[in-house]
């Protein structure tokens, strides 16, 4: 089976990886709070357990995207698709109402972003 890095375009895999792996650590950091009755020990063990596989597609999303981004670029990327996925986390799965102003300040973040992939040298 071919390996992910040489399905997609280089530009692509890191993008996708780490969209996966900011699915996974949302679950890991925010997930238990739809629990709250449940012992902290094991919130901070099932995070951890979860977390796990965050790392296994985090870490091969900077490896392949260092390849065509900058650690800066790769920085970027990773916060803002962060807040993209918490977005939509916040409100499917803690129900949580998403308000014009903080679509405001994620849109300042993006602007942010943007900002960062110019190249103005």
């Amino acid at each position: 089976m071919p390996a992910l890095s040489s399905l997609l375009p280089p530009t692509l895999t890191p993008i996708l990886l780490l969209f996966a792996s900011n699915v996974f650590m949302t679950f890991a950091w925010y997930g238990h709070l739809k629990h709250k009755s449940s012992p902290l020990l094991i919130a901070i063990l099932a995070s951890w357990g979860i977390a796990f596989f965050e790392y296994c597609l985090a870490v091969p999303a900077n490896r392949y995207g260092s390849a065509v981004y900058s650690t800066v670029e790769l920085k970027t990327m990773q916060e803002v698709i962060t807040l993209v996925v918490f977005a939509g986390f916040s409100v499917l799965w803690l129900k949580e109402p998403f308000h014009w102003n903080h679509l405001i300040g994620f849109g300042f973040i993006a602007l942010g972003a943007f900002f960062i992939f110019q190249k103005w040298t």
